[in-house]
């Protein structure tokens, strides 16, 4: 089999080289022969996952060549290497990284029309497991697409259920806890009892999409799509459309959404503009709309517009920026809005009270935003930031907004995880050769207190905490790996969980109240 795979390779870099028309041509016979009925005769999927380069291009596993020929354990996929020859899967392959002519529209009508409700779905009138519901922890394993509902306190698996294929982003919790949604790359937003252990329905709400955001009273739901280019905001009740927003510049320029974030202080949606130099504020309350008129008058600048809907809600609020920015991170206050472009080598401060830049940072090595975390030095705020090009973390005072620290670690990073109830900060250094290692900082000193290699040669990363602090929960980012459970206090191993390669991990305390150093 692995000579079969180096002549799909060099079938393929022949390609590429000179790519056939003829061979494309068959290429898509063989796709509505072989991948059609479950990936969709418009590749946009069905029961499978959608297949097109925004949807390819980023997926970590395999190469796609691979996937056909062997398929994917413990999947429905299966290989096509007894099918196929070797030039039809590399035709095949390039077939699907090839862009489509016409993308269509997701509207309100097609989201709708895919909304699948569980029939058997029965909801509990209380939970149907004895563990404290607010310290329970999901954890999304990537390996066969699966989440794992783990009891915070005993760390028995509650349930594990299938989800769509390719989770992206975080799940999002009701404000009671009891409901999470989870969405994948081709846009479907899956909803799931934690009561009941049943999932209640799904419906897709984007065609490639990058992440969700849940209001603060938990009414809705809204999805960052890069395909089309629109927020779309559910219902979490019935996870009907409740609004599908096109997503367009002032001058004009139609925008990819980054990414949409919950500004609980706000009650409000933040989107970050992937392709125009705009930040977006949408209303989740019905009394914004008014908010935001006395915000144009008290500034005389015309940097509100409202789209007409229902009792205010929705309305939307244009920032205008110097440049795009995709990755953010908030003050605590969501007063301010640090943010970067993750080409560029600096990031800008936002006031989102008065709509405008106060401060540049000097962050160059591509700051990871997103996974910044804060707390309190002494008595100053501070924030920290991993670089996904550089290995070190940069922490900024919040006040002064001036560059207080340089940690340096073994490699780039991309997560950090605090808790208010630990003196600690963990960074995981993600990328490179030291990609098993698990560095241990102390939130005062800023000094690296202890390095861990839980498994020589994997990838090490993601760390979230119990809902009391007691204990950090550490992914071996492997498919025969595991969530190892930590002492927060001595940093010793206490246990570990057999997992197919676990990602992320969500404690509902956490997320819902926005615990210190969890991200938002």
């Amino acid at each position: 089999m692995t000579r079969f795979i180096i002549s799909i390779r060099a079938a393929a870099a022949a390609l590429l080289l000179c790519p056939p028309t003829q061979a494309l041509a068959e290429a898509d016979e063989d796709f509505r022969t072989h991948c059609a009925e479950c990936h969709g005769e418009n590749r946009l999927g069905g029961l499978g996952p959608a297949l097109i380069p925004e949807t390819l291009g980023r997926m970590r596993g395999p190469v796609l060549d691979e996937v056909i020929a062997l398929g994917r354990p413990a999947t429905q996929m299966p290989g096509f290497a007894e099918a196929l020859t070797a030039d039809q899967i590399a035709a095949l392959t390039e077939y699907l990284t090839t862009p489509l002519d016409v993308v269509p529209d997701w509207t309100d009508i097609d989201i709708t029309a895919s909304r699948e409700m569980s029939t058997g779905y029965e909801a509990a009138d209380a939970p149907i497991w004895s563990a404290d519901p607010m310290n329970i922890t999901l954890v999304v394993e990537t390996g066969d697409h699966h989440v794992s509902v783990l009891d915070g306190d005993s760390f028995e698996v509650l349930d594990r259920f299938p989800t769509p294929f390719a989770v992206h982003g975080g799940p999002k919790f009701s404000p009671d806890g009891r409901f999470v949604f989870i969405m994948s790359r081709d846009g479907w937003v899956q909803k799931y009892d934690l009561w009941s252990l049943q999932e209640v329905g799904r419906v897709r709400a984007g065609l490639n999409s990058r992440n969700i955001a849940i209001s603060r009273d938990g009414k809705w739901l809204a999805v960052a799509n890069y395909l089309p280019m629109t927020l779309a905001i559910l219902s979490t009740d019935d996870l009907t459309p409740v609004k599908v927003m096109p997503i367009i510049a002032r001058d004009g320029t139609q925008s990819r959404v980054s990414a949409v974030y919950q500004a609980p202080q706000r009650d409000s949606f933040i989107l970050a503009l992937k392709d125009a130099a705009e930040i977006w504020e949408v209303a989740t309350d019905p009394d914004a709309a008014a908010v935001y008129e006395g915000f144009v008058h008290s500034y005389e600048k015309d940097m509100v517009e409202a789209i007409p809907s229902s009792e205010g809600l929705f309305a939307r609020r244009r920032i205008e920026i110097a440049e795009p920015l995709d990755d953010f991170f908030f003050s605590d206050d969501y007063r301010n809005l640090i943010g970067a472009a993750r080409d560029g080598s600096r990031a800008v401060v936002v006031n989102l009270t008065v709509g405008q830049e106060i401060a540049e940072l000097p962050l160059n090595g591509m700051p990871h935003l997103g996974s910044g975390i804060s707390w309190d030095r002494g008595d100053r705020r501070v924030m920290a930031t991993p670089h996904l090009k550089e290995g070190k973390i940069s922490v900024i005072d919040t006040e002064s907004w001036e560059l207080v620290s340089t940690i340096e670690t073994e490699g780039p990073g991309f997560f950090l995880r605090s808790h208010e109830n630990t003196p600690y900060f963990w960074a995981d250094v993600f990328f490179g050769p030291n990609r098993d290692v698990m560095h241990v900082i102390d939130k005062q000193s800023l000094e690296i207190v202890k390095t861990l290699r839980p498994e020589p040669g994997a990838t090490v990363a993601h760390v979230e905490f119990t809902r009391d602090g007691r204990y950090a929960l550490v992914s071996v980012w492997e498919e025969d790996g595991a969530v190892i459970v930590y002492d927060a206090a001595t940093l010793e191993e206490v246990m570990r969980l057999p997992m197919n390669k676990p990602s992320g991990k969500y404690n509902v305390w956490n997320k819902i109240t926005f615990s210190e150093g969890t991200s938002h």
